[in-house]
């Protein structure tokens, strides 16, 4: 996936907690190329020779739509808790 060169960006639905059960719609803006782990100053190193699976997470930037929040701008915040569905083709 590779939001930078697509013409037609993921769609995204975004539902933030404190709305209920109002659905927002975005698209994907950008996303790491790599987790945190490979960016931290001490990345955690597993050479102890015992396998140890580690989640993996990769940020990503979801722009939401200008006209799907009409109304609700000046409520949504930075911190606010989110479920965010991502359809990828």
């Amino acid at each position: 996936m590779r939001a930078s060169n697509s013409t037609t960006l993921p769609v995204v639905e975004i539902k933030l907690d404190a709305f209920g059960n109002r659905k927002f719609a975005g698209h994907v803006d950008s996303f790491s190329p790599a987790s945190g782990a490979q960016f931290s100053l001490l990345p955690p190193d597993n050479a102890t020779g015992n396998f140890t699976k580690v989640v993996q997470r990769i940020p990503v930037k979801v722009v939401f739509e200008p006209e799907s929040i009409k109304g609700y701008e000046s409520r949504i915040a930075p911190g606010m808790s989110a479920t965010v569905d991502v359809e990828l083709k």
